[in-house]
């Protein structure tokens, strides 16, 4: 839907045109990018563990999980025709990633630090 929207047009685009272009066909676009998308969520929830790692930090856990997530979604970006195919084209897509990593850490973070300290006032009273 969102690339359908990006070109605007009023057609339906369930890939990136110049990804179906690649592939020969349309379906062979989706079930490829399909496949892809899969591949790409079992990284991130098998990079999930990294939360998990007691004895890193946050930083570091933060660090790894950036790594693991960035390392997995980027030559899928590029293959399925994402981002422009160019170095600009990479940083700015890495950029946009970044962008939204942060956004969602933030509010993560947030939420687990007020999720806290509820637990911790409850904790104080039932003392």
């Amino acid at each position: 839907v969102m690339m359908s929207a990006f070109w605007g047009d009023g057609s339906y685009y369930p890939c990136v045109p110049a990804f179906v272009d690649a592939m020969g066909s349309e379906i062979r676009a989706v079930v490829v990018q399909t496949v892809l998308c899969g591949l790409v969520g079992m990284v991130y929830a098998a990079g999930s563990v990294v939360w998990e790692v007691d004895r890193w930090s946050l930083a570091g856990q933060t660090a790894a999980y950036f790594l693991i997530t960035l390392g997995s979604v980027l030559p899928v970006a590029y293959a399925a025709y994402w981002m422009e195919r160019s170095v600009a084209g990479v940083l700015s897509y890495v950029a946009i990633f970044c962008a939204i990593f942060a956004g969602i850490w933030i509010s993560q973070y947030l939420g687990w630090r007020a999720k806290i300290n509820r637990i911790n006032k409850k904790i104080a009273l039932d003392k």
